[in-house]
């Protein structure tokens, strides 16, 4: 498989990044990729055309491809965003697109899209090392990978990205969209706990800066406003210990 543009800033400061972890529970890397590479992904993903809607109802998800969406009426897209919004008044409601990628060894390895070549990027040599260094945990053996993309009127409520089976560590958003002012929404927000009394923090979309926090954490990303004139668009995943999916 040909890679496609992968190369790490090379003056970054791991012993610094794992102090701000360790004390705060999550980290901001800014300039994680270079220029020229953060340049290219963005220009990718924008370029997609494979992207799917993910709307869940309760613990169903549905997914809807772009020409199923251009397809619907306009009373069906007013009911769809009348039960959408109805979840997130009382419980876990989310509506974004996303282009998945497979977590096991055989299906990465027979894959040629740069997303899954991204998830193995992520998961093997130095890079691998360096977030294993950040996140303080050895035993991290796998980053898995999707691209996410917020429209005007996506968002995720809150949650903490539990999930028993999954052996999550810490999560990961790459941010791909340059130029994001913080009135658009889209922001990662991380919710208030018992220890943070009333306190509550907002990480504004930044162009090629890497955000990691540990798992569990309570955290949502607010509602993308009409005003935003492009999407939201990220590389956002798990960094997960063994065992490694076949």
């Amino acid at each position: 498989m040909n890679l496609p543009p992968l190369h790490l800033n090379p003056s970054l400061d791991p012993d610094r990044l794992a102090g701000d972890f360790a004390r705060d529970r999550r980290v901001r890397i800014r300039d994680i990729l270079t220029d020229e590479c953060a340049g290219w992904w963005y220009d990718h993903l924008r370029q997609r055309t494979d992207w799917r809607q993910v709307v869940n109802s309760g613990d169903r998800i549905f997914e809807l491809d772009r020409a199923t969406r251009e397809g619907m009426s306009a009373a069906q897209r007013q009911a769809l965003d009348d039960a959408v919004y109805a979840g997130a008044r009382t419980g876990f409601q989310y509506r974004y697109e996303t282009i998945r990628t497979p977590d096991g060894t055989a299906a990465r390895e027979a894959s040629d899209d740069p997303l899954t070549a991204f998830g193995r990027w992520m998961s093997e040599g130095a890079v691998s090392d360096l977030l294993r260094r950040i996140v303080g945990d050895p035993a991290v053996a796998m980053a898995d990978a999707q691209a996410t993309a917020y429209a005007p009127g996506d968002f995720l409520t809150g949650h903490d990205d539990g999930m028993a089976g999954k052996n999550r560590v810490a999560a990961y958003v790459l941010g791909l969209t340059p130029a994001w002012r913080c009135e658009w929404g889209g922001l990662l927000l991380f919710h208030p706990t018992q220890a943070d009394g009333d306190a509550a923090e907002a990480w504004v979309p930044r162009f090629n800066t890497l955000n990691i926090f540990a798992v569990p954490q309570p955290h949502s990303v607010s509602e993308v406003t009409r005003a935003a004139p492009y999407r939201r668009y990220a590389i956002t995943g798990w960094l997960r210990r063994g065992p490694i999916p076949a």
